[in-house]
């Protein structure tokens, strides 16, 4: 059986043999991974297959195996959130995607790697250690999703669900050579993902293929009661795989390509956009003048909503927890042990922020400058269809490079940000390589217009055969 699979291979293999065969073979790939990639692998995995089998499941996922990020609720496995305090926690409820994704037919694998509480670009800061990136076992996969993309390039699982508040899903998507895409804010249910920071936060789907991708967007999206930023939009994302995109208009912001893009990475993402006007589309270059500020202002919003959200582990309810002569120490004593360098770091800048005689200098000017970066989407989708520029600005770097500089570790962000602060979105798609490590491109589009996004990157995958390759360090 193939190591790397698409959904309809997956399914033609079901066909062929069945769900329990297909689930085991993820699973004999996941016990000689060299990646930790997985935090939980689920013991209910096969069973699961052993019933589809039986049942004779007809959902649009029907048998096919799917990793999910450790901070997303499954009944029954526990949910870590790559953070020793949460270390034995099991959550009694199903998040709605795993709702959707269940009664689709889908095998849930397990429970993948994560930066702790989703807080960085690298998957360095898990408590359970990092994951290696599957073309370079040096390097890291990105993050915060890190073990998500990284499973699915290895050959660990044909789907996976990630997060992304700042790029958590785009990030590794390109470190990691895989299709990854932060749909609208509100398109997804958040209902059942532990929160970082719930405005800029969205749940979004990993594969080796921008069709896998829709196919995924088809079961998980949709309104949920549970979630109020939740909206219906009627999007059918399979439908909108056309390969067809005469007379599309694409804006390059040049505020995206700016100081620090790797002259490779540059030189890539460029062609990719060349080959676009081949295709039919045409170029306009369009100004974002706000989005030299969207980094600061992403920070101090994602670290004031994380020092509120990450108040309620305390080691009271549910947890890792150390003992303490009365309450006030026991809090103080099971937070300083839980929590790992860099959620403690986040928790104070973002407490500071949210001070009385600072909340007006920080978080509240920072709030100003998000609404100027969505004004500088508004203006900027108003004339084009789609916005095209680099994922990352460089290549996956060697794990240990930038952990212990956290302000070099956040420029990683400068071109992902800017999309969670407007809401909009997005997708990073494989358009080459720089000394054997992948390059993503990234699509931006309106708010619920996934369809042009989509239509985009479906149009370059089917005329390249970059999302084709594959890592050596795991074949």
């Amino acid at each position: 059986m193939a190591k790397w699979m698409s959904v309809a291979q997956v399914k033609e293999r079901i066909k062929e043999s069945s769900a329990e065969e297909v689930t085991a073979h993820y699973l004999e790939n996941i016990g000689k991974s060299k990646i930790n990639g997985y935090i939980t692998v689920s013991e209910k995995a096969l069973d699961q297959a052993k019933k589809i089998d039986s049942e004779g499941h007809n959902g649009i996922l029907a048998g096919v195996p799917i990793a999910i990020k450790d901070n997303i609720s499954v009944v029954g496995l526990p949910n870590s959130c790559g953070s020793r305090i949460l270390e034995g926690y099991v959550p009694p409820f199903n998040a709605h995607v795993i709702e959707k994704l269940l009664a689709a037919g889908a095998v849930i694998l397990g429970k993948t790697n994560m930066d702790e509480f989703a807080m960085g670009s690298s998957t360095e800061t898990s408590y359970y250690g990092p994951t290696a990136n599957p073309w370079d076992l040096e390097r890291v996969p990105g993050g915060s999703s890190g073990g998500s993309a990284a499973v699915v390039a290895a050959g660990e699982a044909p789907l996976a669900l990630g997060s992304d508040t700042g790029g958590s899903v785009r990030c590794p998507a390109a470190f990691c050579g895989v299709v990854g895409l932060k749909p609208t804010y509100g398109a997804v249910s958040r209902y059942g993902v532990v929160a970082y920071a719930n405005s800029l936060e969205q749940i979004g789907p990993l594969a080796n293929n921008v069709t896998d991708i829709a196919i995924l967007m088809d079961v998980i999206a949709g309104y949920d009661r549970r979630d109020s930023t939740s909206i219906d939009s009627k999007t059918e994302y399979q439908k909108a795989l056309v390969e067809d995109i005469k007379g599309l208009k694409i804006g390059i912001p040049k505020e995206f390509f700016g100081e620090g893009i790797h002259p490779d990475v540059e030189k890539a993402v460029w062609n990719a956009i060349h080959k676009y006007e081949d295709f039919g589309a045409s170029l306009e270059e369009v100004s974002m003048p706000n989005i030299k500020y969207a980094l600061a202002s992403y920070y101090i919003i994602a670290m004031s909503e994380a020092s509120s959200n990450l108040a309620r582990f305390d080691g009271t309810r549910y947890g890792f927890r150390e003992s303490g002569e009365n309450w006030h120490a026991m809090v103080s004593k099971t937070r300083a042990e839980g929590f790992g360098t860099e959620v403690k770091r986040r928790i104070l800048l973002g407490t500071y922020a949210l001070s009385a005689g600072y909340h007006d200098k920080y978080y509240l000017k920072a709030l100003k400058v998000r609404t100027l970066v969505k004004q500088d989407f508004d203006r900027a989708l108003s004339k084009v269809d789609v916005l095209m520029a680099p994922t990352m600005p460089n290549p996956a770097f060697k794990i240990g490079e930038k952990i212990e500089d956290p302000l070099t570790l956040y420029l990683s962000d400068v071109n992902t940000c800017p999309i969670n602060l407007a809401g909009v979105p997005s997708i990073s798609v494989p358009c080459g390589f720089t000394e054997g490590l992948p390059i993503g491109l990234q699509i931006m589009g309106k708010p619920f217009d996934e369809s042009a996004v989509l239509r985009a990157a479906y149009t370059f995958e089917q005329n390249t055969d970059y999302h084709t390759k594959r890592p050596q360090e795991v074949a």
